[in-house]
């Protein structure tokens, strides 16, 4: 059989070669979940018979969208969304390999309301084939659709009524697709590691505390983001407040409306929130998709035996409190971390930075990404091995880089920096040879268990010893940097 000719346990799949790989894209993983599926669970998707190309990306899951293409300049207006969403991505090498090959799924960030396992900057080609291993991209459900917590509208007793963390649920789902599939891909089900940056690596946490996700990945690489979830009291008044807004008591009087209100709707209940709000829409304890927070559920032991690789960079909050901004006071300031951290000594930690621009970019940083990273890693140390980063690269004076933002690394970890050059962005030889040793630190914990390669000696992060790996135009190990300020955050020695 032609190797881009696949049978899975839907039918068969037809892909493509292009930059050196072969690929299929657009791969329903469950059936969409639209009409009367809207708000319920995933469930595993129809066969086809015949031939099913695939060679493009199926729809993004609606969502707003940044007309200038953000950061990168990478303009997305004129790809297709749809609330037929549930589609994935596999990259695999050039020809098929005696062995199975590692997998490793991407689950996409967006403060999970915007994102696509399809888009161009994901694109897995250029890490399948540097790593010789698979590369799966993926969808889920977005905002409203994804993230609305609608749990407490069904009743116990229906298996299939209205779920929480739609989103989640999907993700799971997508797992369950790889353990089942990936093997015609030529990978290997027991050799799953799942990254993801900022919403998806909050996603990936919350997965590690999840029942439907048990077992069905080996390794974590958590990119900016760790455990985030709302409890079940913020989640009922956040959906009664979005409920209410649309004149509706139940997930039931939506039915009549389209994904296009659904979002305009969203849109209001964002601008009526102000600008202390957080995330409206994210992952939230119902007691059943998600039992705990994923932090005590981790802490207790939840995730063990997952290896994790776990990171933020340096000036995460350069991308959302920009020069020119007008800060926050100390009141509102005080009480939007407060509500972050979940703690109230958030209001006196802030007093430690400057109220400047650049002060209030450390304090998100620090108080949101860093804190999060720290406990997270702690929590998991005692039940598998840790490994944790710093990305440090800047380029002063750069049109993008300049500052180490929240989502810098992307473009380097997938090898993407032509894809910038397309566009207009200085790509230099530190660029290159940073994007190449993050490679192949990720290709080797996915392969390995372990990010050290010949290039980086990276030590496991441990409690007597807190290596971290700075990764920069000269990536270095560092021991327990800011290790005051990891005991301001966390409390621990």
């Amino acid at each position: 059989m032609d190797s881009l000719l696949l049978r899975i346990r839907s039918g068969l799949l037809q892909g493509i070669r292009q930059n050196g790989v072969r690929s299929w894209k657009g791969i329903p993983f469950a059936q969409p979940p639209v009409g009367s599926r809207r708000f319920k669970k995933p469930l595993p998707p129809a066969a086809w018979e015949g031939v099913r190309q695939a060679s493009l990306p199926g729809p993004l899951a609606p969502q707003p969208v940044d007309p200038s293409g953000g950061s990168f300049r990478l303009i997305r207006t004129g790809i297709p969304q749809s609330e037929d969403c549930l589609y994935l991505n596999v990259w695999a090498p050039a020809e098929p390999v005696d062995g199975p090959l590692p997998v490793m799924v991407w689950i996409h960030g967006g403060t999970f309301v915007t994102g696509g396992g399809g888009l161009p900057i994901y694109d897995g080609a250029n890490l399948a084939r540097r790593g010789g291993l698979i590369v799966v991209t993926v969808n889920y459900r977005l905002g409203a659709l994804g993230f609305l917590h609608l749990a407490p509208f069904s009743s116990a007793a229906d298996p299939d009524g209205y779920v929480s963390n739609a989103g989640l649920l999907d993700q799971a789902a997508a797992l369950e697709w790889v353990r089942d599939n990936i093997a015609s891909f030529g990978g290997d089900p027991e050799r799953v590691t799942v990254f993801g940056e900022s919403a998806g690596a909050m996603s990936i946490a919350a997965l590690m505390a999840m029942p439907a996700a048990k077992g069905l990945f080996r390794q974590a690489i958590l990119q900016s983001g760790a455990s985030q979830a709302l409890p079940d009291a913020q989640g009922r008044v956040l959906t009664k407040a979005y409920l209410d807004m649309l004149g509706a008591d139940s997930p039931e009087a939506l039915s009549g409306l389209d994904a296009a209100q659904l979002q305009q709707a969203s849109d209001r209940f964002k601008q009526a929130a102000g600008e202390t709000a957080i995330m409206l829409f994210q992952p939230v304890v119902d007691g059943v998709s998600l039992p705990a927070d994923p932090l005590q559920a981790v802490a207790a032991g939840s995730a063990a035996g997952i290896e994790l690789l776990i990171g933020t960079n340096l000036d995460e909050g350069s991308l959302f409190i920009r020069p020119g901004m007008r800060l926050l006071s100390d009141e509102d300031n005080a009480r939007a971390y407060s509500a972050v951290t979940g703690t109230p000594e958030a209001a006196e930690w802030i007093n430690h930075y400057e109220r400047t621009v650049e002060g209030q970019q450390q304090v998100m940083t620090d108080l949101f990404f860093l804190r999060s990273a720290l406990l997270f890693a702690d929590a998991q140390l005692e039940y598998a091995s840790v490994w944790r980063y710093r990305y440090d690269f800047r380029s002063p004076g750069h049109s993008v880089f300049a500052t180490a933002f929240h989502a810098a690394e992307i473009p380097f970890v997938f090898g993407h920096l032509e894809l910038l050059r397309s566009v207009g962005i200085d790509i230099d030889a530190n660029m290159e040879r940073l994007s190449a040793s993050v490679q192949d630190a990720w290709i080797a914990f996915a392969r390995n268990g372990s990010p050290a390669t010949a290039e980086l000696d990276w030590p496991a992060y441990e409690a007597g010893q807190r290596t971290v790996m700075v990764l920069n135009a000269d990536s270095r190990a560092e021991l327990d940097p800011d290790g005051g300020k990891r005991r301001m955050l966390t409390g621990k020695n």
